[in-house]
């Protein structure tokens, strides 16, 4: 097994860090052993094979996490997978607070990598919910309903567009929380701009 080549934006990541710099430098050298490419993707260590990415480094205020691309696809034999939230479809993490952890779960982290990158090989793909299987909150369809113009305008934006808005709304526990999104998403929507355009 050939040592794979550092990514100088990455060395510059890696100096940059001040929280989980040592755990970040830990799971590069285990991702490095495994053959991957190293790049800097989304301001984060991303690992590719074969152009595709495969996995992120990244870190938050509670853990730091190596993030599986198509994490759903794999195994999970351990058991240590995390689906972020209900609707992050494809990825997964696997989460550490520390470099204890991350050592003694190297031989899994190298295994679900060469999962991983198996499944990269074999081409593949999470198949994701189409737009029509999220649900419409029951606020929005009255007023999709009521408002021939916001349904023209909202079946216009894109599949990725409408999911945003549709769990914007839906993630809302309360009904007047979901009226008030719908109503200042409303212009955006009608504009033909996206939640976050």
């Amino acid at each position: 097994m050939a040592k794979s080549i550092t990514n100088p934006k990455v060395d510059a990541f890696l100096n940059r860090s001040t929280q989980w710099k040592e755990e970040f430098g830990k799971l590069r050298s285990i991702a490095l052993e495994c053959d991957l490419a190293e790049e800097l993707k989304w301001g984060v260590p991303c690992y590719t094979f074969g152009g595709s990415n495969i996995v992120l480094i990244h870190g938050f205020r509670q853990y730091c996490a190596l993030l599986f691309i198509q994490g759903a696809l794999l195994k999970d034999t351990d058991g240590v997978l995390i689906q972020q939230t209900k609707n992050v479809q494809s990825a997964r993490q696997i989460r550490f607070t520390g470099l204890s952890e991350i050592a003694a779960m190297k031989a899994i982290i190298k295994a679900y990598i060469q999962e991983a990158i198996e499944i990269q090989k074999a081409g593949l793909k999470v198949v994701f919910k189409k737009t029509g299987e999220f649900a419409v909150p029951h606020e929005f369809q009255a007023r999709l309903d009521s408002t021939p113009d916001l349904k023209t305008a909202f079946e216009a934006l894109t599949p990725g567009r409408q999911r945003g808005y549709l769990l914007h709304f839906s993630s809302a526990r309360q009904s007047k929380t979901r009226e008030a999104r719908i109503e200042k998403s409303m212009p955006k929507i009608l504009d033909g701009k996206g939640l976050d355009d």
